[in-house]
Parts: structure tokens; sequence; C-alpha cells
């Protein structure tokens, strides 16, 4: 039986609160897609596992930075997953956003960042 969507966002968010990038991998489809949140207004895309997996790995393994959620919803094969990214010296600089994420045979097929802009 393949985890579900919520297992799957779980997971996934797990990796990047622990700054652990080893998990990511493995949940992430042959044929994923992700467009980042920048540069705007479309953000960059990444085509397949290799180029989800590297872009993600890095980041979870940044510790220069944190994600924390604020919330996350799970319908079907989506998951909706608000965060605030902090940066900067003591995380005093922050963003909001949020992914859109598709789980499908429990690996991530396709993740869309979005964040709030002035």
């Amino acid at each position: 039986m393949q985890p579900d969507t919520a297992a799957v966002t779980k997971r996934f968010n797990d990796a990047f609160q622990r700054h652990d990038p080893t998990p990511i991998a493995d949940l992430v489809a042959d044929d994923c897609v992700l467009e980042k949140t920048s540069p705007a207004p479309d953000g960059a895309r990444f085509e397949g596992r290799e180029a989800c997996v590297a872009f993600w790995q890095q980041i979870a393994a940044d510790r220069s930075v944190s994600f924390e959620l604020e919330d996350t919803i799970i319908t079907g094969e989506r998951a909706i997953v608000l965060w605030r990214l902090r940066f900067g010296a003591d995380g005093e600089s922050s963003v909001r956003g949020v992914n859109l994420t598709h789980v499908r045979d429990g690996k991530i097929v396709e993740s869309l960042g979005y964040v709030k802009g002035s």
C-alpha cells in the first residue's frame, strides 16, 4: 500500500524542519515538476526527479533558513501547505508563502510555490 498524501506531505515537511535532506529522494516521482517562488512572475521551473530532489535537498540542508509550518490542508491527492520562511541574522527577516502539492502513488508529482508580495 502506498503512503497517502498526508503521510508523504508530513515526511517531506519534516525533512525541512529537521534540516535533513535524506528522506526527500524517496518522496519524489520520476516525472515531478517543481515551480519555485522566484524569479517573478512565474518562478523557475524544474522538471524530473533529479532536478527537483537536488533543489529541495539544498534548501533542506541550509541551516541559515528555517521553515515554520502555518497549516497543511489535505484533500485527496492535493496538499496546500502554508509556511513562513525565516532568514537573516537570527531569523529576523521572513516571507510567507504556500505550496500547492500533488501526490500520486505515494510520490510528489508537482509542487507549485507562491509567496506574498508587497
